[in-house]
């Protein structure tokens, strides 16, 4: 186990390595991908050849075997280098259902691939168009017919299946009225999507403020393998809960990345932008603003480095994450708003490259999880106040 100068040294190393990877993807790479809504496939690639992506898979199928707190630094210096981890962090930690609740054989069959590159498990179909984060009321079934199981149902805002040869899908295989609890009855299927796509699946992208390849999926009797079910039959819904801590540390980390590159944009500009001969960082109003924002988003760090630590460490962190998450969403979107008015009517232009990282920001006070349902989390767990919903 590394000491604490040592790790300090190591992730210090990582970051260079990623900075070197994103160096090479320049800040008008960004913006054409932004204009056409194109999937940065050049520089998932650059990523997944340097290793990147298959930080959190095992050595024993071809990953680096790092923990949380290395992946949160490699997506964290992607979006402080200007880049978008939202167009592939998923290849890096929706694997985890299967490593932890796959078989042996679909560990071995699937993610030595998915660690090379090979293989992109990149979409992950949960989210409904009636029933949102209300998961357990999802009305996706699937219907085990000999060695298939039947799907029927719709998904809506899954990013990334346009992109991906492998999908989790959550559905559930016991009706709610055959269950005691409604988190009952649920299974994960992997689907894979080469086959699926026009037998059974049909894809439509959906153009969205920002760009995250969003689509919705409508599924009529697709055939599933048995052998894709993930687990045990009926408990999928524990499992999906248990990818989702890693899931909020490393989008608190995207966040933490957002903000230290607009207090990076903000405080240049500020420095150099001369109005009344005199620079207008030296004003009060443009100033404070600024270091509010940053000492936010340090503020933030602390808790993202504290709740990587807890799960690297197997500890319980539900808590952490979510606080993590909110914490660097709610810094992000703070400095994105600084940053733009600090700008002026030059923070609008594409070529200042302001505005593409204000809408990506902008969603992590909605996705993966709202602001206000993590609010209801602490108010219920933590604070042991009554169900707010």
């Amino acid at each position: 186990m590394l000491l604490a100068d040592e790790k300090v040294a190591f992730l210090e190393e990582l970051r260079q390595s990623v900075r070197a990877v994103c160096k090479a993807f320049s800040d008008t790479y960004w913006r054409e991908i932004d204009k056409h809504q194109a999937y940065p496939t050049e520089f998932v690639k650059a990523l997944t050849d340097a290793g990147f992506l298959a930080a959190l898979i095992p050595e024993e199928y071809g990953g680096s075997g790092l923990g949380i707190t290395e992946a949160s630094v490699i997506l964290e210096e992607i979006n402080r280098s200007g880049g978008n981890s939202g167009a592939c962090h998923a290849q890096m930690y929706t694997m985890g259902t299967i490593l932890r609740h796959g078989t042996d054989n679909q560990k071995r069959m699937y993610l030595p691939k998915i660690a090379d590159g090979s293989l992109r498990l990149q979409a992950f179909g949960v989210t409904e168009p009636n029933t949102g984060t209300d998961t357990t009321n999802l009305k996706t079934t699937a219907v085990r017919q000999g060695d298939h199981y039947i799907v029927n149902g719709q998904k809506v805002f899954i990013s990334r299946t346009e992109h991906s040869d492998l999908m989790i899908l959550l559905v559930r295989t016991t009706p709610v009225e055959k269950v005691t609890k409604k988190s009952e009855g649920l299974s994960v299927l992997l689907v894979d999507l080469r086959e699926a796509v026009g037998n059974g699946l049909e894809i439509r992208p959906i153009k969205t403020m920002m760009n995250h390849s969003t689509t919705e999926l409508f599924i009529e009797n697709l055939k599933v393998p048995v052998g894709n079910l993930i687990g045990e039959e009926g408990k999928g819904f524990r499992y999906i809960l248990d990818g989702m801590n890693a899931e909020r540390i490393l989008i608190a980390s995207e966040c933490i990345g957002d903000g230290r590159w607009f207090i990076d944009r903000a405080t240049n500009y500020a420095n150099d932008r001369v109005i009344f001969n005199r620079p207008i960082s030296q004003n009060q109003g443009i100033q404070f603003p600024i270091a509010r924002a940053y000492i936010n988003i340090e503020a933030a760090d602390l808790m993202r480095v504290k709740a990587a630590q807890l799960f690297d460490e197997g500890k319980p962190c539900g808590a952490e994450a979510n606080m993590s998450k909110l914490l660097a969403a709610d810094a992000s979107w703070e400095a994105a708003n600084v940053t733009l008015q600090t700008h002026g009517g030059y923070g609008f232009a594409t070529e200042y490259d302001v505005e593409r990282k204000f809408k990506e920001t902008r969603l992590y006070q909605v996705a993966p999880i709202s602001t206000n349902l993590i609010l209801s989390f602490v108010g219920e767990h933590v604070l042991k106040m009554p169900k707010s919903y």
